[in-house]
């Protein structure tokens, strides 16, 4: 069974009624804060931002403030009843870093996904080996990563896509990210298996983008990012766009536009699933392949030839 909707997303949602309902009675944080007695409008403002778990008491006495009439009052208190869950949801996702768990209350919560790679594979296809692999890379920046709890994280996310009633879920990915680079063949080709094996369930879908199709109207993605939907279509729809140190999660309209218009391309000029299925097995299947020659390493590794003492005597006269 999923979780219950995913609390920053009702946040968010709820901020933005009661910013509306606010607005609506025409009044200013500083009035809305003085009839209640608050401090100051901080408070308050974040809540209209989705940036904190709301009180129910609070969500109540606004409610009262602006005399938001019974069936919607009654709406509003089960969302902002979504919004102030925590420890449910802690139990139920586990240890996990921060960003980890950003990404997993909104795959849990969410109907549909999809994600844009152009440099590694998303979390949600990740072999465990391989994500040690990418997590050991980032250790190198982020010193204080705990590897191997961290790669269990990634296991209990991922079974968002095995659970009964699990969402659509759909990988764009740049062709390079399925490239050999300088990993392991045997992480490789067991991360390219798993691949096909999760483009045979009937809710996933994988397609390789082309390296080498032009952009749309000069515009590529810069960065990778997941779109998620949720099932009730007045949750607001969100993008993550992950950057090296940390994720912008997205909820602006507009924002939100662009990102889906990208979507849409990209879906028109990447490989239909059941090619890209052929073309990883294909990969898979290849005979194994040496780790590319680095040159620099080579040069250095190469060993040095003895001179004569003669010529050595011969050169440093010369000179």
């Amino acid at each position: 069974m999923p979780l219950s909707a995913s609390p920053v997303i009702r946040r968010v949602r709820l901020g933005a009624e009661l910013r509306q309902l606010r607005r609506g009675e025409s009044l200013t944080l500083e009035q809305v804060c003085g009839q209640l007695g608050w401090a100051s409008t901080s408070k308050l403002s974040r809540i209209e931002l989705g940036q904190s778990r709301p009180d129910l008491a609070d969500v109540l006495d606004l409610l009262d403030v602006y005399q938001v009439p019974p069936p919607q009052r009654e709406a509003l208190i089960v969302i902002a009843r979504d919004a102030a869950a925590g420890r449910g949801w802690s139990r139920a996702l586990g240890e996990m870093g921060e960003r980890q768990r950003a990404y997993a209350e909104l795959e849990a919560g969410a109907a549909g996904i999809v994600e844009y790679q152009p440099a590694v594979l998303p979390g949600l296809v990740q072999t465990p080996a391989y994500a040690r692999l990418r997590l050991a890379a980032a250790a190198l920046i982020g010193p204080e990563l705990d590897l191997e709890a961290e790669v269990r994280a990634r296991g209990l996310r991922q079974q968002v896509l095995r659970r009964a009633d699990p969402p659509h879920y759909t990988a764009l990915l740049d062709e390079r990210v399925c490239a050999l680079g300088g990993m392991p063949v045997d992480v490789w080709r067991e991360q390219l298996w798993h691949l096909v094996a999760l483009s045979e369930l009937p809710h996933v879908t994988i397609r390789l983008v082309p390296g080498d199709v032009p952009s749309h109207d000069g515009v590529h993605p810069l960065a990778g990012f997941s779109w998620y939907v949720f099932p009730d279509p007045a949750d607001p729809r969100t993008v993550m766009v992950e950057t090296l140190t940390t994720d912008l999660r997205l909820v602006a309209e507009a924002d939100i536009a662009r990102y889906e218009r990208m979507v849409e391309w990209l879906s028109a000029v990447a490989l239909p699933a059941t090619e890209t299925a052929a073309v990883l097995a294909r990969q898979a299947e290849r005979p194994e392949i040496p780790r590319p020659a680095d040159p620099v390493e080579d040069a250095v590794r190469a060993p040095v030839e003895e001179v004569p003492a003669a010529e050595r005597d011969a050169e440093r006269l010369a000179g």
